[in-house]
């Protein structure tokens, strides 16, 4: 666990592909991360992750690249969570549960009843140190279109956040940014997939933004300060999982809950501050 040790890694192919995607990854999580916390989402990524098992199953049956059949199970848990939710009978968070749960149970009956070389451990948990060149460009592509949408709509998307009512009626259509942005949400899911997988993508998801929020009431003071929180946790991450020889999606979400608490205690609105 040397300076040398570190530096070291870099000149390794499979590290260099590995940091560049967690890095890319960083940034995009990091972004929609402050969004997503201030809508109450959390459990919305949470469910759309999950969701994705099937679609990523297929592909690889079908020699698919895994991000196609990421995004169509993305999209259609979004599609269905939405169907569902406009019964009033049957809450948000209820409509979220039951479709996320269906959809997992189904990838998981896929894995357990149709031979195929899908590697369980590595969907669920990631395989940020396995990364191939097409996989860090996935990412990388699929990056770039959620931060060019959010950067073109970032102050609509803000309002959307803090308050719809008033966002609608200065003209805005809330429901078309909430469409936007759950898009986006989705996309996000399957950039984190590679880095950290389905069961930890809900930690890049959530608690850079939490962290940063902690830090800062400013949104536009959140939106760098997320992905920077991101990214430090993906490269302690990454360095910990080589030396340790670890899971790098858990270490990753270790140095993400690491760093919130830190907020927690020592940030401006954290519980000495409060003390």
């Amino acid at each position: 666990m040397s300076t040398v040790g570190l530096f070291d890694l870099l000149s390794h192919a499979f590290m260099q592909r590995a940091l560049i995607t967690g890095l890319a990854t960083a940034l995009v999580c990091g972004v929609i991360s402050c969004y997503v916390i201030h809508m109450g989402w959390s459990l919305m990524g949470d469910a759309i992750s999950h969701a994705v098992l099937p679609g990523v199953v297929i592909s690889y049956l079908l020699g698919l690249p895994y991000v196609v059949g990421a995004l169509v199970s993305a999209l259609l848990a979004v599609v269905l969570i939405g169907a569902v939710r406009k019964n009033r009978i049957i809450r948000s968070d209820t409509s979220m549960g039951i479709v996320f749960t269906t959809l997992f149970s189904l990838g998981t009956v896929l894995i357990s009843k149709v031979p195929s070389q899908v590697n369980l451990s590595h969907i669920l948990f990631g395989n940020l140190l396995g990364v191939t060149v097409d996989d860090m460009w996935q990412v990388i592509v699929l990056g770039a279109l959620v931060l060019a949408v959010v950067l073109v709509r970032r102050r609509d998307l803000a309002l959307l956040a803090f308050d719809s009512t008033h966002a609608q009626a200065i003209g805005l259509a809330p429901q078309t940014l909430s469409t936007i942005l759950l898009v986006a949400l989705a996309v996000t899911v399957v950039v984190s997939l590679q880095a950290v997988g389905i069961i930890l993508s809900v930690a890049m998801l959530v608690t850079p933004g939490a962290t940063a929020r902690m830090l800062s009431d400013s949104i536009w003071r959140m939106l760098w300060l997320s992905p920077l929180v991101a990214a430090v946790a993906v490269l302690v991450g990454v360095w910990l999982s080589y030396v340790l020889n670890a899971s790098s999606g858990g270490m990753i979400g270790v140095a993400l809950g690491i760093e919130f608490a830190l907020a927690y205690v020592f940030g401006p609105h954290g519980a000495l501050r409060r003390g």
